[in-house]
């Protein structure tokens, strides 16, 4: 069964980076149908589960200059937040390669100068998508802080740092009684802060994506629950998306699936090394005694951030595939971490979850058309997707309806992963026409 218009656009995710699409695609006038297993903003859903950092200066990917030699250590040590399922090893090696190819330090400024783009104006792009809808209530403008335990460890991260101040982003830092003024509750094991002003945070990401979901429906786009099994071609474009519940007409589609995006990439001939960066977080209820902005401590490389539902940390990486359960250790480490950090912190109960974040070998996301067949590449977004998904969705209905961003994508070409491509400097809108 067919159904709906063989001339609209069609969103396959409604995650972040899908809501945002449909929202800007309606706003141009475009018939969009988005379609996924489970409704915005649930559970289910990556984009339920994150830091909620509108993170301007995450500039920096997890590779970098010495990774190599120091992973060893970092799996040894019970206190760092990096963990293996060592079953999934063998299976994922030739992603691992190519994910440590570019731990070093040429290639961590040019993914650095790739990232920035994306990233410098989130709060605007979150405004731009949300303002005026329900959606808003959740956006939060606020610090967002490093700690450090001294001086010396915060100059150990210089280089990270540098590449922040070339995006724009200079720390104000403060030390022993200014830190303990800005965060009276944190350990005076803790004495240093790298305070980065204007950022901001959603209160409650689940809810967000949620209310962003309505806005969509509100302003025209039908949401389809159901599974996406292949992308019809004819002539080499695509003519419609095919799922459980029948087949759907289109003349454009963005495929926003994050880490199980992979499969139908494939199908479109891109081989795309995808991992998945298994994220979790755990929600403390009724929180006393933690941090009152969201803050990065440095040492264990966890987020806490302050939300409508309590405390939530994150910021745990453990490698190990999309279908194994959760394990113990990594939500061990962060109650750890957590307590450590904030002596004094109690709450009235916990909710721990896990995801899946989509890492590209490379860190950075893909965004724009794959070859010319009528299908938009909006995922591999890695630790940025809530950061960056409102930017996203707009350029992804710019590409679609042919008012592209001032913005020039190659850093981000899907094409990049097809043997023996190569940009053409000036590509073209893929539909030259507007709705």
């Amino acid at each position: 069964m067919q159904q709906g218009s063989s001339d609209q656009v069609v969103v396959i995710g409604a995650g972040i980076v899908g809501v945002s699409a449909a929202i800007w695609l309606r706003r141009a006038g475009a018939q969009v149908s988005v379609v996924d297993r489970v409704p915005p903003g649930t559970r289910a859903s990556t984009s339920f589960g994150n830091a909620g950092i509108l993170a301007a200066c995450a500039v920096t990917p997890v590779t970098g200059p010495g990774m190599l030699r120091k992973i060893p250590g970092m799996l040894a040590d019970s206190n760092f937040p990096l963990f293996m399922r060592w079953a999934h090893l063998p299976r994922m090696v030739p992603w691992l390669l190519k994910y440590l190819s570019h731990a070093n330090a040429p290639e961590t400024r040019r993914i650095s100068q790739g990232l920035a783009p994306l990233l410098y104006d989130t709060v605007e792009q979150h405004m731009a998508l949300a303002g005026g809808t329900e959606a808003a209530e959740w956006i939060a403008k606020s610090e967002y802080s490093f700690a450090y335990r001294s001086r010396a460890e915060f100059d150990a991260d210089a280089f990270v740092w540098g590449l922040r101040e070339e995006a724009g982003f200079a720390p104000e830092l403060l030390e022993g009684g200014a830190a303990r003024e800005f965060e009276p509750n944190l350990s005076p094991e803790l004495g240093l802060l790298a305070v980065m002003r204007d950022h901001g945070h959603i209160r409650d990401p689940g809810g967000y994506v949620a209310a962003l979901g309505r806005e969509a429906e509100r302003l025209g786009a039908r949401f389809m629950q159901a599974e996406v099994r292949d992308v019809e071609l004819r002539d080499g474009r695509v003519r419609g998306v095919v799922t459980d519940a029948g087949e759907i007409p289109c003349a454009t589609a963005i495929l926003a699936t994050g880490v199980w995006s992979g499969p139908l990439a494939r199908k479109l001939g891109l081989k795309v090394p995808l991992e998945s960066e298994r994220g979790y977080h755990i929600v403390f209820r009724e929180p006393q005694g933690g941090p009152r902005t969201p803050i990065m401590v440095a040492s264990g490389k966890f987020v806490a951030t302050p939300m409508a539902a309590g405390l939530r940390c994150a910021g745990v990486i453990e490698f190990g595939g999309t279908a194994a359960p959760a394990s113990a250790a990594p939500l061990d480490l962060l109650r750890r971490q957590l307590r450590e950090s904030f002596p004094g912190f109690e709450c009235a109960g916990e909710e721990p979850w896990l995801g899946h974040r989509p890492a590209p070998a490379d860190s950075l996301p893909l965004i724009g058309e794959i070859g010319a067949t009528g299908v938009l590449a909006g995922f591999g977004h890695h630790h940025i997707g809530l950061t960056s998904g409102p930017k996203t969705g707009r350029m992804l209905a710019g590409l679609a309806t042919g008012r592209r961003e001032n913005i020039d994508n190659a850093a981000w070409d899907p094409m990049r992963f097809r043997a023996g491509y190569r940009r053409n400097c000036a590509p073209q809108p893929i539909m030259g026409r507007t709705p």
